[in-house]
């Protein structure tokens, strides 16, 4: 039998911050449970500034070659994806939401009607997870992190996909290990 496979995305520049601990327990879960983890450290990829050009809509591809073209494979064939990205001023970082403009292509399809199609399908799931300075409950009242998780689950709403769920880590500053509660939380998607 074929293991499932996950794309796990680290959206923050600090692989050993508390985003990447975040995003490790999902990956440690998930393999535990046999599946197969391709994973992508944005900051480190080569990927150019999206130019607004459509070409992606008409063919699904981007027309600039680099290392959206595999990040877009690994999507489209994954079972999940789990996306953790800090929370910079109630948004993503800009190196996520480039990364959605260059994958538009991908997960919308361009037809005649001019509404969006997804590409992609409800049997394919995604996570989101997140952390933030803020405390608990000023990350949501003010927004920070509920104007993350809002751009992020637009991306992968739009593109048909289910979703699992979300994880916020509130109230993150002079913090270097993940609570034991959003340890299970993040957890329980893969039990």
């Amino acid at each position: 039998m074929e293991s499932k496979k996950m794309l796990a995305i680290l959206g923050s520049p600090r692989i050993d911050g508390n985003v990447s601990k975040m995003l490790d327990c999902a990956i440690t879960s998930a393999r535990h449970l046999g599946w197969a983890v391709d994973t992508v450290y944005l900051y480190e990829k080569n990927i150019t500034w999206c130019s607004g050009c459509m070409a992606c809509k008409k063919s699904g591809v981007c027309i600039i070659k680099d290392d959206i073209v595999s990040i877009r494979n690994m999507l489209i064939s994954c079972d999940a994806v789990v996306l953790a990205a800090p929370t910079y001023f109630a948004n993503v970082p800009a190196i996520v939401k480039n990364m959605f403009d260059r994958l538009v292509g991908a997960i919308m399809d361009d037809n005649s009607s001019n509404i969006p199609k997804p590409k992609l399908t409800k049997r394919q799931k995604y996570l989101l997870l997140t952390a933030c300075n803020t405390p608990f409950p000023f990350n949501r009242l003010g927004g920070q992190s509920s104007g993350t998780l809002k751009a992020m689950n637009e991306f992968f709403h739009t593109s048909g996909m289910k979703k699992m769920g979300t994880v916020v880590f509130a109230g993150t500053r002079n913090k270097t290990d993940i609570p034991r509660n959003i340890q299970s939380k993040i957890q329980r998607y893969w039990k």
